[in-house]
């Protein structure tokens, strides 16, 4: 699928040269991909669908956060997309992997994100407090949670299929305040939004 033809099913209005920073984006990380092994998707198309279509699903959802970290963020996914097609949020991405943190600087150096700061190290050791807290495919809910939830009163989980059992099993002290399911254009696989609050 192309880039622009998701962007206008989603319903989104991109910036001014938002959609090719986003696909100079994965350009970047297809050529690095070939070297540092960061994701295991390397077809261009199943890149645009799983990887920046599944990202930008989640913007109209962001409500009013100003400040947003992306935790266990990978190769910038989603916190570099939402960074390049948000320019007002202040968005702090979290990674332990160091070549994948190298790959998120170089981006934010070509990309000129001045609104990212990128973290090399584990969440629970990160301080500071933001708006919400995002994660993809990081971990189980209540894992979420526990290293992440000092940071915030709201946790946004992207998963896939509804976890049911997950939900059941949240902490004492939050709840699931809204799922969401997304319908990512091009990807047949479920996808699911859960916004989790401080009770």
């Amino acid at each position: 699928m192309r880039l622009a033809d998701g962007i206008a099913e989603l319903g989104l209005t991109l910036p001014t040269g938002a959609e090719a920073r986003l696909e100079a984006f994965m350009a970047l990380l297809a050529k690095w991909n070939k070297s540092y092994n960061l994701t295991a998707i390397r077809d261009p198309d199943q890149m645009v669908t799983h990887h920046l279509l599944d990202s930008l699903a989640v913007l109209p959802h962001l409500g009013a956060a100003e400040t947003l970290a992306d935790v266990g963020s990978g190769a910038g996914l989603p916190g570099l997309t939402l960074a390049m097609t948000r320019p007002e949020l202040r968005i702090t991405s979290v990674e332990a992997s160091q070549k994948k943190v190298a790959f998120q600087q170089q981006a934010k150096i070509e990309f000129k994100l001045t609104n990212v700061s990128i973290h090399c190290g584990r969440v629970e050791r990160l301080k500071g407090t933001f708006d919400a807290v995002i994660s993809r495919a990081f971990s189980d809910l209540a894992e979420f949670v526990r290293l992440a939830g000092h940071l915030t009163g709201r946790l946004l989980a992207m998963k896939g299929a509804y976890p049911g059992t997950e939900i059941e099993g949240l902490p004492t002290g939050w709840r699931l305040a809204e799922a969401i399911k997304l319908n990512v254009p091009g990807l047949a696989a479920e996808r699911h939004l859960l916004i989790l609050e401080r009770t």
